[in-house]
C-alpha cells in the first residue's frame, strides 16, 4: 500500500522556520515530480512548490518565493519542504503528493490533478 506520511508542523510565531517532511512508502517516487499543497480554513488547496524527480526543476507559488525552498532525497524517498520568514498568512494544513501517474514536468505540475498520490497533511500554524 502507498502512503505518503507528512511531519514536521507546527505552532510557531511569525517570522520563525519550519521544515516539513514527506516520507513515501509502498513504492519509489524517484522518477516522480513531487510537490506540496495547502488548505487555509475556508479555502480551496493550493499550490506551494514542486520538484522534478532530478531536483533540477523546481515551481514556487509566488506567495512563498524567496521563502520557501523545496528538496528531495530520491535514496530516502522523502521529500521536504523548508519554511522561513513564516506569515500568519502561511497558516494552513499541508499536503504533500506524488505524481505516479503522469511521468512528466513543466508548469502543469503546479495543478493538483498532475498528482496521483496524497498524504493526510499536517498543521502549520504561525501566530502574529
Amino acid at each position: 500500500q502507498v502512503q505518503l506520511v507528512e511531519s514536521g508542523g507546527g505552532l510557531v510565531q511569525a517570522g520563525d522556520s519550519l521544515k516539513l517532511s514527506c516520507a513515501a512508502s509502498g513504492r519509489t517516487f524517484s522518477r516522480d515530480a513531487m510537490a506540496w499543497f495547502r488548505q487555509a480554513p475556508g479555502k480551496e488547496r493550493e499550490f506551494v512548490a514542486a520538484v522534478s524527480y532530478s531536483s533540477m526543476g523546481k515551481y514556487y507559488a509566488d506567495a512563498v518565493k524567496g521563502r520557501f525552498t523545496i528538496s528531495r532525497d530520491n535514496t530516502k524517498n522523502t521529500v521536504y519542504l523548508q519554511m522561513n520568514s513564516l506569515k500568519p498568512e502561511d497558516t494552513a494544513v499541508y499536503y504533500c503528493a506524488a505524481d505516479g501517474k503522469n511521468m512528466n514536468w513543466g508548469p502543469r505540475k503546479m495543478r493538483m490533478d498532475e498528482y496521483g498520490y496524497w498524504g493526510q497533511g499536517t498543521q502549520v500554524t504561525v501566530s502574529s
